[in-house]
């Protein structure tokens, strides 16, 4: 019940403690009476020495003002988040100030190795990401040593931690740093090889998340290809310093190079068994699913090649580097080895080959083609070693003659570039294996690889590889096998192979000059090895007629077609010209390709004069009628053109370059050459005739010049010329003679260059006019009479111009002017025609042309009055 009002009425009229006082709203209260007056008064201090601002004043910094010391600092905050900005920050410092890290390099590795086992993974991805894309490109070319051993402790600590992630991140880290240094694999590799294995035997755990796995594969695969393990494509020589340059590169850490490669042998041995128990997870995969998943398939194949390279470096050091001495490294030795684990490879690895022979045959999966190509690869590869169980061989024997035939892989375009890649691989088994097998497969196998060399693309690596296998089965060495011609089968084959070679050799054309080379080094040691045996002497004859083409065509419109001989470089053009050399003998037909291609105005001069150079020596190795050699210089002389055809001024033509200096070189071999063809009067009576025939078709200057020069070589004094040919010069050198001085005008005559060039030209002439004496007086009588001749025609000024002039330069030559001096009377009827020319009634002759006969007048006059004191002296 509530309360009574009588009872609250009596507790109203109690006395109160304090008296509430109503205070106005929006009054301030006043302060109480003892309150303590707290104010305080200050007055700011500037310091500027203490400015943060100022003390970072010339220093580098981030996006965020941070200097790299600070950004190190915080890289090991406790704060995940702080770790990863300070990662990023140095990232970007570094790519706005690359000086920072050429200065602090060391420095910065010292602190960035302590995050290789950072807990992150989100850490550890940026972390791999700076060292990727900055800190180790930038420090490629620095002290490796140094670099090396800073990181390698950091990088084994994380290859043991506890926890997968850590571990595989720092295999990946390692990885890294020997793409950018390679031999820090060799520096460590034993500890290396143990911490894959160990993260290999481990790999149930992480089984279902394939990625991991490839990750320690695919650096695996890296560390054992920087093993020296192809000792038949590396000289010897350079086997001996790329193993120096691994294995030394840190003389001081590193032992000897053959010691080096046994203390890896004991880890490899150990790491097989480990890959081939790896690669047996995947196989119950393989036998369920339908297709092979893409991560299960890059695993596999990692697998696959680590075991070859092992495999394939176990076989260089039996062959290169075993020590005679088995106690001296433990007891260990290459062939005992791999006898221990060659069971293991046969009964567990080798027996799955072929991997889903279904999928292979019906559907031609890629993936399958290319694990069983590297299965058959370590098969061969193991072969060096073992003989192999017969049913075993003829699988991979099946394998590999279905591949060549195109049987395997879809006939898409990508699973025809898969095949070809991954034949590369095989191919080089071909020669020994066609040396070793029964008769039926050694056929089999010839005519597959056959089949293939003929379809492959000139210019694809398959082809290459098609040419060097061709090489080891023809070319007889001492470290190569090759094939018996003497068995009729081989030696088709061994036809189609070189009637191949010519075709393809055109195919190419010059877009391909690696791969053309290739070709002719072929075709050389082809023609080298053929002396030896007549059959293939047979053929490589007979490849001239498909040759022509890669010199010169000759389609029905009259044309020239220059082939790829003329583009290619210089040292393929040596190489094709030097495989002349090895012909039994010179077509006809060839040699006229060849001539075709000296007179091409772009071909090389130094080419120009090999090739005279080659064919002389095959002239006299008896290998070109001296027919055919004779026609090859007479063509070269009357057909090279020099353009422009005047001597002067000597410029360009259509862009090109005149060739002048080049022909001029060109005439003096021929002369050389032609007179040491045999008896000079002999070969004189051969071309006597041709030479004049040619002469007289008015050939440009140039090749007048030439052939009048090859003729004054192969005559003698006093001249061996008939009646006939003095006849023939005599009607001709007249206006030979009278276009040389046009086209060296008399006013340019003083100039030297000019009056060397002069005497060049005439120079022939006048060895002709001293050998004989009635030639000489055959051109004064003509010159007479084209002075008469020339009343009836408009050129009067100039044809006595030029006679003059003509005489004037044969009065340089003492010899010549001594005949001509016996020849007065000429001299005195040129004159008397020129007075005639002059006071003629019938010709009508303007002032210039006048003043032009004038002068000749008194040129000619000069030269009979020189005469006649010569005469009065005598």
């Amino acid at each position: 019940m509530a309360p009574s009002k009588k009872k609250q009425q009596k507790q109203q009229k109690r006395g109160v403690d304090f008296k509430k006082i109503k205070r106005k709203i929006g009054r301030k209260l006043p302060p109480p009476k003892n309150a303590t007056n707290t104010e305080i008064k200050t007055k700011a201090i500037i310091l500027p020495e203490q400015s943060v601002a100022t003390e970072k004043a010339g220093l580098a910094v981030n996006k965020k003002g941070l200097t790299l010391r600070e950004l190190l600092q915080q890289t090991s905050h406790h704060n995940v988040k702080v770790r990863k900005d300070a990662l990023v920050g140095i990232r970007d410092l570094f790519r706005t100030h690359p000086a920072e890290l050429s200065l602090h390099k060391y420095a910065v590795i010292e602190k960035l190795r302590e995050r290789i086992g950072d807990d992150d993974k989100l850490v550890r991805d940026t972390l791999y990401e700076l060292l990727k894309s900055v800190i180790f490109p930038a420090c490629k070319e620095d002290n490796q040593g140094i670099f090396i051993s800073l990181l390698m402790t950091y990088i084994f600590n994380a290859m043991m931690h506890l926890a997968i992630d850590v571990r595989l991140m720092a295999f990946k880290i390692f990885d890294l740093l020997v793409q950018h240094y390679p031999h820090s694999f060799l520096l460590y590799a034993e500890k290396i090889l143990q911490n894959y294995e160990d993260i290999l035997r481990k790999n149930q755990y992480y089984l279902q998340d394939k990625g991991k796995l490839k990750v320690a594969l695919s650096g695996l695969v890296r560390c054992l290809s920087m093993l020296p393990c192809n000792k038949r494509e590396v000289d010897s020589c350079e086997k001996k310093d790329a193993g120096q340059r691994m294995l030394h590169a840190f003389e001081a850490e590193v032992p000897t190079e053959s010691s080096g490669f046994f203390i890896i042998i004991p880890k490899l041995k150990d790491l097989l068994p480990v890959l081939v128990n790896c690669f047996q997870e995947f196989i119950p995969m393989v036998q369920t699913v339908p297709s092979l998943d893409v991560q299960s398939f890059d695993c596999m194949l990692l697998i696959l090649q680590s075991i070859d390279l092992s495999i394939r470096f176990f076989l260089y050091v039996d062959g290169e580097g075993r020590l005679e001495s088995q106690s001296s490294h433990g007891g260990l030795d290459v062939t005992i080895c791999v006898e221990t684990f060659s069971p293991v490879l046969l009964k567990k690895l080798l027996v799955m080959f072929p991997l889903n022979p279904v999928q292979i045959l019906e559907k031609g999966d890629d993936r399958y083609f290319t694990l069983n190509t590297v299965f058959t690869e370590i098969f061969f590869h193991l072969c060096e070693w073992i003989s192999p169980p017969p049913d075993l061989l003829e699988r991979f024997l099946q394998f590999i003659e279905s591949a060549l035939l195109g049987k395997i892989c879809r006939g898409t375009r990508s699973g025809k570039t898969v095949k070809e890649k991954h034949l590369l691989l095989i191919l080089p088994f071909i020669p020994k294996l066609v040396s070793k097998v029964p008769t039926e497969w050694k056929s089999r196998l010839l005519q597959a690889f056959t089949k293939k060399f003929k379809d492959c693309k000139p210019e694809s690596p398959l082809n290459l590889a098609c040419l060097s296998i061709i090489e080891e089965m023809l070319i007889p060495r001492e470290d190569m096998l090759f094939l018996d011609s003497s068995v009729p089968e081989i030696l088709d084959h061994q036809i189609t192979w070189i009637r191949q070679l010519p075709l393809l050799l055109i195919q190419l054309g010059d877009k391909n000059s690696s791969s053309s080379q290739v070709v002719l080094h072929l075709l050389l040691k082809l023609g080298q090895c053929s002396l030896l045996n007549p059959s293939l002497m047979r053929e490589y004859d007979n490849m001239q007629y498909s040759l022509q083409e890669f010199y010169t065509t000759y389609p029905d419109d009259g044309h020239i077609n220059y082939g790829p001989f003329v583009r290619l470089a210089r040292d393929s053009q040596e190489l094709s010209l030097c495989c002349l050399n090895y012909f039994s003998y010179l077509e006809p037909s060839l040699l006229k390709s060849i001539t075709s291609c000296c007179l091409c105005p772009d071909l090389d001069p130094l080419i120009l004069f090999r090739i005279i150079e080659i064919l002389h020596s095959t002239y006299k190795a008896g290998r070109i009628r001296i027919a055919d050699y004779m026609s090859f210089f007479i063509t070269l002389l009357s057909s090279f053109r020099v353009l422009p055809d005047s001597v002067y001024p000597a410029e360009k033509s259509d862009g090109k370059i005149s060739k002048r200096g080049t022909f001029k070189s060109v005439t003096s071999i021929v002369c050389s050459c032609m007179s040491q063809m045999g008896d000079s009067s002999l070969v004189f009576r051969i071309l006597e005739n041709v030479l004049l025939a040619q002469i007289i078709l008015k050939l440009p200057l140039d090749n007048v010049c030439a052939m009048l020069r090859v003729l004054t070589t192969l005559d003698s004094n006093p001249t061996k010329l008939s009646q006939q040919s003095i006849t023939t010069l005599g009607n001709f050198l007249p206006e030979y003679l009278i276009d040389v001085v046009h086209c060296i005008p008399e006013d340019e005559d003083t100039d030297p260059i000019h009056s060397r060039t002069r005497c060049y030209y005439l120079l022939p002439c006048f060895f002709l006019f001293d050998r004989s004496h009635e030639l000489l007086n055959l051109v004064l009588k003509t010159l007479g009479s084209l002075i008469d001749h020339n009343q009836h025609t408009a050129n009067h000024s100039s044809i006595a111009g030029a006679i003059v002039s003509v005489l004037l330069s044969m009065r340089k030559d003492v010899k010549v002017w001594q005949i001509i001096s016996s020849f007065k009377a000429n001299i005195d009827s040129m004159l008397q025609n020129i007075i005639c020319l002059q006071s003629s009634d019938e010709i009508s002759l303007t002032l210039e042309e006048r003043h032009k006969i004038q002068c000749a007048v008194d040129q000619l006059k000069t030269l009979t009055s020189d005469m006649d004191g010569k005469a009065q002296r005598v």
